[in-house]
């Protein structure tokens, strides 16, 4: 396990959700470019020097139980589309988080963050938008099980696992 890596953290999607989101991500991802099971990613990069500490914070809130959340529409991502993931619950937790962190995050991780799961991305502008209005004509909003919280190192392609905390 290489520690110098940065960290990314994600929400485990339950097992049913995951599987449906998978199919689309394989359906509508450019396969060349589709390495990665389909996530819900709270942090995008934080300093490998705090793998210990984000083993002991995501253990601690997932023995607080799942967070509420719900799929509730497609979002046009400019060259790809997303799931958009409403949760109160799983906003304030990744919201304490980064208060924690606070003085480590990058940029993109202080930024307002729109919890999404994205099902293609890297296609043409057109391509995206023929997706964006196909998935919102008929779609449900739906529940989103929340099964846990993972950690990963970030190595530009796949990501080898951190830690993995199933909620209680």
């Amino acid at each position: 396990m290489q520690a110098s890596a940065p960290i990314i953290i994600t929400a485990i999607i339950g097992r049913e959700d995951q599987a449906w989101l998978d199919a689309l991500r394989r359906a509508h991802f450019p396969p060349e470019r589709n390495f990665l099971a389909a996530h819900l990613t709270m942090f995008h990069h934080l300093p490998p020097s705090l793998a210990a500490e984000v083993r002991q914070r995501l253990g601690d809130l997932a023995r607080e139980g799942a967070p509420a959340a719900r799929i509730a529409g497609p979002m046009s991502l400019g060259r790809g589309v997303a799931y958009r993931i409403d949760s109160p619950e799983l906003e304030d937790l990744r919201a304490r988080l980064a208060d924690c962190w606070a003085d480590v995050l990058t940029p993109q991780d202080r930024a307002p963050w729109r919890p999404h799961v994205t099902i293609q991305n890297k296609v043409e502008p057109a391509e995206a938008r023929v997706l964006f209005e196909r998935l919102k004509r008929d779609f449900r909003p739906m529940r989103l099980e929340i099964d846990g919280f993972a950690s990963w190192y970030y190595r530009g392609g796949p990501w080898e696992t951190l830690s993995r905390h199933m909620v209680a």
